[in-house]
């Protein structure tokens, strides 16, 4: 607990020296970037946490990754993190930026869960939906979950609407363990 507030006090200190310099959207995309390395790359993220590990090893290999990729609010980010010896917080700092980036620029992260992915057409069906419904602009993630077999399951902030069939059967069930009707035969 104690790390994900360091890396929301570290997140909004980059946001305010990226508003700076008006470079908060590439800082933004360098955060993706950042987290998508990460996740994709299993062994990057044990080498980040591992207390072993130098924190000059870990900085050069950022640096080889990164260099000329990235902002240079980014990159000075790293360097931060090696400074106060929290680059194990890399990951954690960039997906708090993104999450306070968006709040800045009133977008909230959607996420619908169909049984197969979205097209394109019923993917900004759903944007406009939500902007209707919600009056701020949406990132969608579509997670694919065959389980639900049919309909989705959407969650934006901290409402969700279930409308899989899986749902419904749970429900139709229920009904029916709940009945206390007994045909006579």
């Amino acid at each position: 607990m104690k790390d994900a507030r360091a890396a929301l006090r570290y997140a909004k200190a980059i946001l305010n020296l990226a508003t700076d310099s008006k470079s908060e959207a590439a800082v933004n995309t360098d955060m993706s970037l950042i987290t998508s390395i990460i996740a994709e790359n299993s062994e990057l993220e044990v080498m980040l946490k591992s207390p072993i590990v130098k924190s000059s090893d870990k900085m050069n290999v950022l640096n080889a990754l990164f260099d000329g990729k990235v902002n240079n609010i980014t990159l000075g980010l790293f360097h931060l993190l090696e400074d106060n010896k929290r680059i194990t917080m890399l990951d954690s700092v960039a997906k708090q930026y993104a999450i306070v980036y968006d709040h800045l620029k009133h977008t909230q992260v959607a996420t619908v869960t169909t049984a197969v992915p979205l097209t394109k057409e019923v993917e900004q069906q759903v944007l406009d939906k939500i902007v209707s419904l919600t009056g701020d602009k949406a990132n969608l993630e579509n997670n694919i979950n065959p389980a639900i077999l049919g309909g989705f399951i959407l969650r934006v902030g901290d409402v969700q609407y279930d409308a899989s069939i899986s749902n419904y059967l749970n429900e139709l069930k229920k009904e029916f363990d709940n009945s206390h009707y007994v045909p006579k035969i």
